[in-house]
């Protein structure tokens, strides 16, 4: 029903994590074998050299999701709270705000890369990584890119917020076939393109959020038309109140992509193109297991925030229990596959070494694992604690990756990120967790499909 939560999806939990991650796993086949094809068309038509750029500059959107300021954590709890979101005045005072938010970051990122690419400092900032000639152009043309689709992007926010993750999965599981379709294209017309191929993959990006958007601003009709017309009047018309929790979660998101995502960085300004190729293979076999992580575990940011609504509570640690299991799997048949992937992505050309395997695999099951507590401490209290952890997390991997890199080259990044994630972010979110539902008292539930019956009626 348009403008209403998904109350099957807040009242019963385990259908919204196994909505949303399986939506994620009925496209990560159809992606993942799209995106080895992709990598073979890349190295035997383009080389070696332009996949390595391509897997750097693809991951420079992971590094700017903190780009939206934290309004996301605003939104998705403005809209999982109410009962009407549609129909809620405070709803549409959060997307007021947020939308202004977004567009004043999308300036300023734009005119960032403006300055930049004018300096002509990109060789210096990307390493070795990047292709000379085109290389600085295709860099800024990315950028631009992400900035056009920051304010986009809260319609993903708002679905997520209605329990409807799944709707939003659905939509983006056609990126890798367009941009397959794409290549494909390009390789067939003869256009000596690998060097600027990395812009494909934003532009499809910013027309799937365009879509997604769209969706949600039919899903809270008439309020997400309202806030779209009433952001531009900034004097006479009100934002909402976003900042409790949109500043702990825009250090989280300023934190954890720089931890985790200058891997690459690190690689290319250390250790060149070999090691850069390696990881990125790797990487791409295991961060689908994350994306089905993340599709699972957002189902239940919801689920929490309207728990906290109507004043119950409920312990996440089964449900960690149950995502480092479906880790352990997922993970481990992709590293049991790995050796066969590897060939048949590039050709025989990269090869994945086991420390490399392992250490990825194990940082999955850990991701995995950590994820339902973080989405239990998603009110203002439990992101500043964990925008704190994660603060020293990312300086621990900043330091232990750097190190590692130097004396393991490909793994040594990711057993930095292992170390850091179980000590600050498992370790430290458990140990919170357990005391804020010890502080509860008795009336603290084992799951929260006992904790959240009562919600949405």
């Amino acid at each position: 029903m348009p403008g209403k939560p998904d109350d099957g999806v807040l009242t019963r939990p385990w259908a919204g994590v196994l909505r949303g991650g399986g939506a994620r796993l009925l496209v990560l086949p159809v992606s993942a074998v799209l995106g080895i094809v992709v990598t073979r068309l890349l190295i035997d038509d383009y080389g070696p050299a332009a996949y390595a750029q391509y897997g750097l500059l693809v991951g420079l959107g992971a590094l700017l999701p903190f780009a939206d300021l934290g309004m996301a954590a605003a939104v998705m709890n403005a809209v999982s709270s109410s009962a009407h979101p549609a129909s809620d005045d405070a709803v549409r005072r959060t997307l007021v705000t947020a939308l202004r938010v977004l567009v004043a970051s999308a300036l300023v990122l734009a005119l960032l890369t403006v300055a930049v690419s004018v300096l002509g400092l990109w060789p210096a900032l990307l390493g070795d990584g990047l292709l000379p000639g085109p290389g600085p152009a295709v860099v800024a043309g990315c950028l631009l890119l992400i900035a056009l689709g920051i304010p986009v992007g809260i319609g993903q926010r708002v679905l997520v917020g209605l329990g409807r993750n799944h709707v939003a999965i659905a939509v983006q599981g056609l990126l890798t076939p367009v941009v397959l379709l794409v290549l494909l294209a390009l390789v067939w017309t003869g256009l000596p393109a690998g060097g600027v191929f990395p812009v494909v993959p934003y532009a499809v990006t910013l027309v799937l959020a365009l879509i997604c958007t769209w969706l949600a601003a039919r899903s809270t009709a008439p309020v997400f038309g309202q806030a779209l017309r009433a952001a531009p009047r900034l004097r006479t018309e009100r934002g909402g109140p976003v900042l409790g929790v949109a500043w702990p979660m825009l250090v989280v998101m300023v934190a954890v992509p720089l931890a985790m995502q200058s891997d690459r960085l690190l690689l290319s300004h250390l250790r060149g193109d070999a090691d850069l190729a390696q990881y990125n293979l790797a990487a791409q076999m295991f961060v689908p297991v994350w994306s089905v992580v993340n599709a699972a575990g957002l189902a239940l940011w919801p689920v929490f925030a309207r728990a906290r609504a109507d004043r119950s509570s409920a312990s996440p640690f089964p449900m960690a229990a149950a995502f480092a299991g479906a880790g352990v799997v997922l993970a481990g048949g992709v590293a049991l596959l790995s050796p066969w992937l590897a060939e048949v992505a590039s050709g025989g050309r990269i090869s994945l070494d086991a420390p490399l395997v392992v250490a990825f695999a194990a940082l999955m099951v850990v991701q995995a694992a950590k994820y339902p507590l973080g989405m239990y401490l998603t009110d203002a209290a439990g992101l500043r604690f964990q925008a704190g952890m994660v603060v020293l997390m990312a300086a621990a991997n900043l330091g232990l990756s750097w190190v590692l890199t130097e004396r393991w080259g490909a793994p040594g990044p990711v057993v930095g990120s292992l170390l850091s994630v179980v000590v600050f972010e498992l370790t430290a979110n458990a140990w919170y967790v357990r005391r804020r539902l010890r502080d509860a008292g008795p009336a603290v539930t084992a799951t929260p499909e006992l904790a959240v019956s009562g919600a949405g009626r």
